[in-house]
């Protein structure tokens, strides 16, 4: 049978969705030596319980505000411009980082330190955040309708290995760092590579390409219509659901380092190992999510994950045995998470048109904004004033946390629907089909893609 001939378009957005997994592997990077380090780095330097619940409150409310700056900037300026500075700014943020674990091994403003790191990491969301809805609208432009899910998935997946394997290496070295007395000198390094890693993707984005976009006349409407409107259109009722989860989800998520760390007494690690091993299963996982939600729907994805998402706080804290942690919160999390930020991303592309998504997902995350923003506010108070010699606190906010996320997806779960057209299937059928006849084949074809990554990288 004769292949079709691509358009020159079609090349330069397969191009430029090749292009987009080189960059995805870079800022991996960066999370890997960096974000995923700095609550250990805000306990390293003796940052409160409760200043570490408010990392999560300020990336909360910060985080989504950028975004509506971000996708006012889309009407005047390129997406690739937006993005290439935003991205440049949060690589050299990580300068200040460094700087902080200097004048604390140093033993200079060592009570003021944690939050002046604090401040620093509002200025990081503020950088990354900014460049969300360019970023958003233009990976939407370079994805086909029919074949989103499983780039996305493709993408996740390479990216979430990449994280993996570093993050682990990082916390050993780490280790050997702390164990040596050298602590800050391991977190500066890191978070050294992990500004390079970031200007790295800051070139790559140089070169991908970017496809025209044509705002319509009155595309543009305000964060408060939208508010308005929400309870009356789907995309609404879903934005209004991911807010609420996130909400519930912020109030014991920010303080899992601390259980874990402080709590347990864990080493950095054990600790990533644990934080990591969800990151296995999601990137096990996340291919077949991605096949199911193009065939059966991104609603039944996100119905399907859902279910499990109140279960993970339960789970961190019904056993402290490692082995255990590594294993079962680990894949329940996994699971869960790697389909449903999957399915939600390609939610709002079925939802939202061409022109409005920059703005839309801005809105919409401003809402998960607020969520998160309440939550990890919820969150640094019960740690705070929680007092009982049963359990420790931290385990208390653990219960709560899964508490709330069984009421969000119980109450507002059942209002959203599918709005694309999908193949019918069964519970039994779906199951059979994702675990026994795909999950084999895709593990195949992701070791397969795992083992191409120096090819993105050369590309």
């Amino acid at each position: 049978m004769k292949e079709k001939k691509l358009s020159r378009e079609e090349k330069l957005k397969a191009r430029a969705r090749k292009r987009s997994i080189k960059e995805g592997i870079f800022a991996s990077m960066m999370f890997s030596f960096g974000n995923n380090y700095l609550s250990p780095f805000a306990i390293a330097i003796n940052a409160s319980n409760s200043i570490v619940a408010l990392f999560g409150s300020v990336s909360g409310i910060l985080g989504p505000l950028s975004q509506l700056f971000g996708s006012k900037l889309i009407e005047k300026h390129s997406r690739k411009s937006i993005v290439r500075k935003a991205v440049l700014i949060e690589s050299l943020i990580w300068i200040p980082i460094i700087l902080i674990a200097v004048l604390f091994s140093k033993g200079i403003i060592v009570s003021f330190l944690p939050l002046l790191l604090l401040l620093v990491f509002g200025f990081f969301v503020i950088a990354g955040n900014t460049a969300g809805p360019a970023w958003f609208s233009w990976m939407g432009d370079i994805t086909e309708d029919n074949s989103r899910g499983r780039f996305f998935s493709k993408r996740n997946m390479i990216t979430g290995f990449v994280s993996l394997v570093l993050a682990i290496s990082a916390s050993v070295f780490l280790d050997y760092f702390r164990d040596n007395g050298k602590e800050m000198i391991g977190f500066g390094i890191l978070f050294a590579l992990a500004g390079l890693a970031r200007l790295y993707s800051w070139h790559c984005f140089k070169y991908q390409y970017e496809p025209k976009i044509k705002l319509k006349k009155g595309y543009s409407f305000g964060f408060f219509e939208f508010v308005l409107q929400a309870p009356k259109n789907n995309f609404g009722k879903f934005a209004i659901y991911r807010a609420s989860l996130s909400l519930a989800n912020a109030i014991s998520a920010p303080l899992l380092a601390v259980y874990l760390l402080r709590t347990l007494g864990f080493s950095y690690t054990t600790y990533m190992i644990l934080i990591m091993a969800g990151s296995v299963f999601s990137i096990i996982f996340v291919e077949v999510w991605g096949k199911f939600s193009d065939e059966y729907g991104n609603y039944r994805t996100i119905a399907l994950t859902s279910i499990l998402v109140p279960l993970i706080p339960l789970l961190w804290v019904v056993n402290p045995h490692p082995l255990y942690l590594l294993i079962v919160p680990s894949l329940i999390g996994g699971l869960a998470w790697s389909g449903f930020n999957l399915a939600a991303g390609n939610f709002i592309y079925d939802n939202v048109s061409h022109d409005k998504r920059g703005l839309a997902v801005s809105y919409y995350n401003m809402l998960g904004g607020i969520g998160t923003f309440i939550g990890a506010g919820i969150g640094a108070i019960l740690i705070k004033v929680i007092a009982t010699s049963l359990l420790a606190p931290v385990i208390i906010v653990f219960l709560i946390g899964s508490l709330a996320r069984m009421i969000v997806v119980f109450f507002a779960l059942p209002h959203i629907k599918e709005v694309k057209k999908t193949k019918e299937i069964t519970g039994a059928k779906a199951f059979k089909r994702m675990f026994l006849r795909e999950l084999k084949p895709t593990i195949k074809e992701e070791i397969h893609q795992i083992m191409e990554i120096k090819s993105y990288i050369r590309s």
